[in-house]
């Protein structure tokens, strides 16, 4: 049964890693005027935000006291921002 459990936590820590690190790279790959047009917080910010919570993950592991606010960070950026952002056009459109 100790096994289990140890499988279980290592899926999901790395799960959270993996979904932090989408956050990161979907952050740096979104222009940064269209973070200001949505009223969201900067794309310095938010890589800032999505970077820390990958690095807790990674450093301290999701079971830390703070892998659950560094989860849900990213949960927040993918859910909230990333469809905001996600709408507007990039670059200049003819």
């Amino acid at each position: 049964m100790a096994e289990f459990d140890w499988l279980l936590l290592t899926a999901l820590s790395w799960g959270a890693l993996a979904l932090a690190a989408w956050a990161f790279v979907d952050a740096l790959t979104r222009p940064a005027n269209a973070f200001v047009a949505t009223g969201k917080l900067t794309k310095a910010g938010w890589l800032g935000i999505v970077a820390l919570a990958a690095a807790i993950i990674w450093f301290f592991g999701l079971m830390s006291f703070l892998g659950l606010p560094a989860i849900i960070a990213a949960i927040v950026y993918l859910v909230d921002v990333r469809p905001a952002v996600r709408g507007l056009p990039r670059g200049n459109s003819w």
